[in-house]
């Protein structure tokens, strides 16, 4: 398997000054370097590490260093405990490296895991995130959940190309279960909220029409962004985001536990897509269309349609009236957008 780009000792550190500093309160470097062991030299350096890193610490004479807002760490050992026994069993891997470039490359690059065990990846920090037709996956340290999940299908399933559809119920329905109401999917692969982006969907593919066909599914989501982010994709002309404490405020759930909840609902998903394909989400796919009825503008190299939005079809292509024209768009070749200006869709993860 891959080797994540790291210093087993040196992360561990990290982590360890992170774990300290978590509450968002003041830790003086005398006390730090108490509880750590080491010289308030090496806790500068690891300060100025993290710092390095993209994580903001701020540092005050006589008050010592600290982070602007309190965040719940990513925990390998809470994420585990958090699944049923079920779940548990079917992962072969759990990666959550305090930083990586890409978490879909990582898995991508690593062994495959056997036919109906799944390869989960998080990450803090992501260097290099991907997004759907080659954009960037803006997600800084502990604001959002940064996973990739790899799986081995047997044979490639019916109406493979869908997958995207299905890994977004996969997503709502552990979005439900953990109190984040009135999500919907926006085609193919953006998870919306009040006409925002709450996160979004990469999935990357191999397989023959006989055979096994490995995917890796990359999930981004939105969890409390900063405000100097919503600036930068403002002056992009880029986004309007959303993220989960937006929605759920006091009753937002800790990352590791909807981590816990995704990769439950994704490994059921994967296992009836098995066998049912598309077919088995569907309706529930059609009653969270957040694009229904609307008129929308279809990118298509240098081509642009304009129509209304009819959902989709069996296999998941997108259906367009265009002038009383049902037209069918395939996953992949177009860039969907609304044709009023009543909100900008965007560029993160997906």
């Amino acid at each position: 398997m891959r080797t994540v780009p790291r210093t087993i000792a040196g992360e561990k550190r990290k982590r360890r000054v992170l774990a300290l500093l978590a509450d968002g309160k003041f830790h003086s470097g005398e006390a730090l370097a108490r509880r750590l062991k080491i010289s308030r030299a090496a806790i500068w350096k690891l300060i100025e590490s993290l710092r390095a890193l993209g994580i903001e610490v701020e540092s005050v004479p006589r008050q010592g260093y600290r982070l602007p807002r309190p965040v719940d760490l990513l925990d390998r050992q809470v994420i585990l405990k958090g699944l049923s026994d079920s779940a548990r069993e079917k992962i072969a891997h759990l990666d959550v490296p305090l930083t990586i470039d890409s978490t879909n490359r990582y898995v991508s690059e690593s062994e495959p895991v056997p036919p109906g065990r799944a390869h989960v990846c998080l990450t803090e920090v992501q260097t290099a995130g991907r997004g759907r037709r080659g954009r960037s996956w803006l997600a800084p340290f502990a604001s959002g959940i940064c996973m990739s999940v790899g799986w081995q299908f047997a044979e490639a399933p019916p109406t493979f190309s869908a997958l995207s559809l299905a890994v977004g119920v996969a997503v709502v329905r552990a979005f439900e279960r953990c109190g984040v109401r009135d999500v919907g999917l926006k085609w193919p692969n953006d998870l919306m909220w009040n006409q925002r982006k709450l996160g979004g969907i990469l999935i990357e593919m191999r397989g023959e029409s006989a055979g096994p066909a490995h995917v890796v599914i990359g999930i981004g989501i939105n969890m409390r962004m900063p405000a100097s982010i919503r600036l930068q994709l403002a002056e992009r002309q880029a986004v309007i985001i959303a993220d989960v404490h937006e929605i759920a405020r006091e009753r937002t759930p800790p990352r590791n536990a909807l981590v816990a909840v995704l990769i439950e609902e994704i490994i059921v998903m994967l296992e009836r897509f098995a066998h049912a394909g598309f077919a088995a989400f569907a309706d529930e796919w059609r009653s969270l269309d957040a694009l229904a009825h609307a008129p929308v503008k279809i990118l298509n190299g240098a081509e642009t349609t304009l129509g209304f939005a009819r959902g989709v079809d069996d296999d998941g292509a997108l259906l367009v009236d265009v002038d009383g024209d049902l037209r069918r768009f395939v996953s992949g070749e177009v860039s969907v957008r609304r044709d009023r200006p009543i909100a900008a869709f965007g560029q993160g993860p997906g």
